[in-house]
C-alpha cells in the first residue's frame, strides 16, 4: 500500500476502565450461597422427580429394573441413603464455603477492555496473512488491490489488517477496530472461553473421577473401608446418586469439581452453572431409566445403562468413567463389552464374555 494517510497503520488503543465490586444475580441471595445451595436443591429436586416416576410407575418400559429389584438387592435403606446424601452435601456447603471466602472479591468493568484486547489480536494476526499467502505463491499486495473498491473489508485483512479510516475511524483520527473484528472478539469473549472452560472442567472432572474411582476398586482396602458402601446399591436410583462414604464423596464429587472450577477460572455464577449441571448429570446417571428421548442420555453414551452396568457384579469391574463422558474407559480398555441382561443365567454369560 503506497499510500499509508489513508489507512490506519498503527493499532487501536485500549480503552480505559474502572473496576467495581460484581453485583449478586439475585437481590434475595448472594451468589456465594447461590453457589452453595442451588446444587443441592437441584439434586433433590431432579432426584425426587425421578422418584415420583419410580412410585407412580409411570414409564416401567424404560426401567432398567423391576421394582421387586430395588427392595430384594440392595443392601441399604432408602433412609441410609438419603442420610448419608445429606451428610455429604453438608460437607459440600462447608467446604464450598471455606474456599469460596478466602478468594478475592470478584470485579467487573473490565469486559470492553478485555474485547479491545481480543481485537487487538485478531489485528496482529492478520498481519501475518501478507507472508502466509506468499508461502504458496500468492501476492498479498495485489489481491488486495484488485478487491479494494467492492470489498475494502476483505482487502484489509488480506493486506494485513491495513484498512481504509472510512471502514473504521471516520468521524475521528484515532484508529479503531473494524465491526467484525469486534464481532468476532466478543464471540470469543463472551462464547468461546466461556465454552472451553466449561469443556476443560469437565475433563478435568472425568480425568479426576475415572482414576480415582479405578484405583477405588482396584486397591482392596481403598474399596472395603470407603467405595463399598456405594456399592451397597446393586440397582441405583436417583437420590442415591451421591451415596457414598463421607471421605470418598469429598475426595471424589466435593474435590474433583472444585478443581475443575479453580483450574479453569471460571466465574462464581459460571461454577455454579457447572455444580449444578454436574449434579444433573450424575443423578440421571444413577435414575434407573434408559429413556430414548433424555437429552442427557442422548448427548453422550455414559448414561444410566451405561453406569448401571458397573453396579451389577458382572460388570463391577468396568465401566469406571463418570460422569459425562466414556474416553477414558475407551482408552484403557475398562469399557465393558459382554452381554447385559439382569436374568441371572445371563448374567452367568457376560460373565464368561469378560
Amino acid at each position: 500500500m503506497a499510500n499509508h494517510s489513508l489507512y490506519d497503520t498503527s493499532l487501536p488503543p485500549l480503552p480505559a476502565y474502572s473496576l467495581e465490586p460484581r453485583p449478586d444475580l439475585f437481590p434475595w441471595i448472594s451468589d456465594l450461597w447461590l453457589s452453595l445451595l442451588l446444587p443441592v436443591a437441584v439434586y433433590w429436586v431432579t432426584s425426587l422427580f425421578f422418584h415420583a416416576i419410580d412410585v407412580l410407575d409411570l414409564f416401567p418400559q424404560f426401567r432398567l429394573h423391576t421394582p421387586e429389584e430395588i427392595t430384594q438387592r440392595n443392601h441399604a435403606t432408602r433412609y441410609e441413603v438419603a442420610r448419608d446424601v445429606i451428610i455429604q452435601q453438608i460437607i459440600q456447603v462447608t467446604t464450598g464455603y471455606a474456599l469460596a471466602v478466602t478468594e478475592p472479591q470478584e470485579m467487573i468493568g473490565k469486559a470492553d477492555y478485555d474485547i479491545a484486547v481480543w481485537a487487538t489480536r485478531i489485528r496482529l494476526a492478520q498481519r501475518a496473512l501478507p507472508g502466509l499467502l506468499g508461502l504458496v505463491g500468492l501476492n498479498a499486495t495485489a489481491i488486495s488491490k484488485s478487491m479494494s473498491a467492492s470489498y475494502p473489508l476483505l482487502a484489509g485483512a488480506l493486506a494485513g489488517g491495513y484498512y481504509p479510516i472510512s471502514e473504521t475511524a471516520s468521524s475521528s483520527a484515532t484508529p479503531s477496530f473494524t465491526a467484525w473484528e469486534l464481532t468476532l472478539a466478543k464471540a470469543i469473549y463472551y462464547v468461546l472461553i466461556p465454552a472451553l472452560q466449561y469443556f476443560v472442567a469437565i475433563f478435568i472432572l472425568d480425568t479426576w473421577q475415572y482414576f480415582l474411582h479405578r484405583l477405588m476398586h482396584v486397591n482392596r482396602w481403598l474399596y472395603t473401608t470407603f467405595h463399598s458402601r456405594h456399592h451397597r446399591l446393586y440397582v441405583p436410583y436417583a437420590y442415591g446418586a451421591l451415596y457414598n462414604h463421607p471421605f470418598e464423596g469429598f475426595l471424589l464429587d466435593t474435590l474433583g469439581a472444585g478443581i475443575g472450577f479453580k483450574v479453569t477460572g471460571m466465574s462464581l455464577l459460571q461454577g455454579t452453572c457447572f455444580f449444578a449441571f454436574s449434579t444433573i448429570k450424575t443423578i440421571d446417571d444413577h435414575c434407573g431409566y434408559a429413556f430414548p428421548w433424555d437429552p442427557l442420555q442422548l448427548i453422550t453414551s455414559n448414561n444410566a445403562a451405561y453406569h448401571d452396568i458397573h453396579h451389577q457384579t458382572w460388570g463391577i469391574k468396568a465401566n469406571f468413567s463418570q460422569p459425562f463422558f466414556t474416553f477414558w474407559d475407551q482408552l484403557l480398555g475398562t469399557k465393558y463389552s459382554g452381554k447385559r441382561s439382569n436374568r441371572p443365567s445371563d448374567k452367568k454369560q457376560a460373565e464368561k464374555a469378560q
